[in-house]
């Protein structure tokens, strides 16, 4: 792996106000969406239902979501938002087995009682996908975008000289820990902290499949010395 380190990411641009007030509308429709099929499953929840609880009109919910299940969407997102966040602020040369460990570790921990219920609202989410394909393929979809998003923030923590296909297996050996943890947690009634919990998880998992990966693995040191 190359230590030289490569320009850091440039941010993004801020949002405009218009831009904000979609956001909010879209994770306003998005927890209304969250709370119904928690309470009554997806099949017991109609785009109407969601619309009301979250305080807009049909025609509004249907700019944003393409159906009820779609409408999830940013939620499962977000957590894979926020890690990707955590990783990319690491060291460029950092060990990207390690950088990817901490990222995911911080990402799943629970903090505070707003992260525990965020974290108790997906494994609801989850739970209710277990049941609806086409909220599975939701579930699927938005950890396909995620490993896409990831794999440049690989790239650059991984340096010039790294095997491309090597980065991919990263970043989907990363984006299937935290997937296969979140599922895997989501099965028990284990707590948000502690063993079993998704952080724990999604390191297990983490180290499990990139145990053996080239160049990216946690047995590189071990091979070279």
């Amino acid at each position: 792996m190359s230590t030289q380190p490569s320009p850091a990411p440039s941010a993004p641009p801020a949002l405009s106000l218009t831009e904000r007030r979609k956001l909010a509308t879209q994770l306003e429709i998005a927890n209304a969406a969250a709370e119904l099929f928690t309470e009554h499953g997806p099949d017991g929840t109609t785009a109407e239902a969601i619309a009301s609880r979250a305080g807009v009109a049909l025609r509004t919910f249907y700019r944003y979501f393409r159906n009820k299940q779609d409408a999830v969407a940013p939620l499962l997102a977000v957590g894979g938002e926020r890690w990707r966040a955590l990783l990319a602020a690491s060291e460029p040369g950092a060990a990207v087995p390690t950088a990817l460990e901490e990222a995911i570790a911080e990402a799943l921990a629970a903090p505070d009682e707003a992260a525990a219920d965020g974290l108790r609202q997906a494994r609801g989410l989850l739970r209710a996908a277990a049941e609806d394909p086409a909220l599975r393929a939701v579930w699927y979809r938005v950890n396909q975008d995620s490993e896409e998003q990831l794999r440049p923030v690989v790239a650059r923590l991984a340096g010039e000289g790294a095997n491309p296909l090597e980065v991919r297996l990263a970043a989907a050996a990363a984006t299937d820990a935290i997937r296969i943890a979140l599922e895997s947690w989501a099965e028990t009634d284990a707590d948000v902290t502690g063993p079993g919990s998704p952080a724990d998880l999604a390191v297990r998992c983490l180290r499990e499949l990139m145990g053996g990966m080239g160049v990216l693995g946690t047995r590189q040191r071990g091979r070279q010395d």
